[in-house]
């Protein structure tokens, strides 16, 4: 299993920045992909960014060139720094991991979450 703790969250005014932090713990050597999402009220939870364990980064077409990921494998960590915040971007951030079936095939059909950090943008 994989345990995940997100840190980070906050409040600040449109234009503001916040660096979200997730450190892993657990079987780490079976995570694969990581990446961030996030759940506004009344929403469902959407992708953020992810990260491959090569190092491949993907981005909602809404945050590109504002949100930044970063994955440390030896730190067992992922990073999201988060510049020029807008009131959109208001929501519960969860750290996610998936697993290395290669790897650890025990762990089929799992994916790992952590409990969230709410991030608030007030305008």
């Amino acid at each position: 299993q994989v345990h995940l703790v997100e840190s980070g969250g906050g409040s600040v005014q449109a234009g503001g920045s916040l660096r979200l932090s997730c450190v892993a713990s657990g079987d780490t050597m079976c995570i694969s992909e990581m990446g961030w999402f996030r759940q506004a009220p009344g929403k469902e939870r959407d992708f953020v960014a992810t990260v491959t364990s090569g190092g491949s980064t993907n981005y909602v077409a809404s945050v590109k060139g504002r949100f930044t990921i970063s994955r440390d494998k030896a730190k067992n960590t992922l990073a999201l720094q988060m510049n020029n915040l807008q009131p959109g971007d208001t929501a519960v951030y969860y750290c996610n991991a998936v697993p290395d079936l290669d790897t650890c095939p025990d762990l089929i059909g799992s994916d790992f979450w952590g409990r969230g950090t709410q991030v608030t943008v007030s305008s």
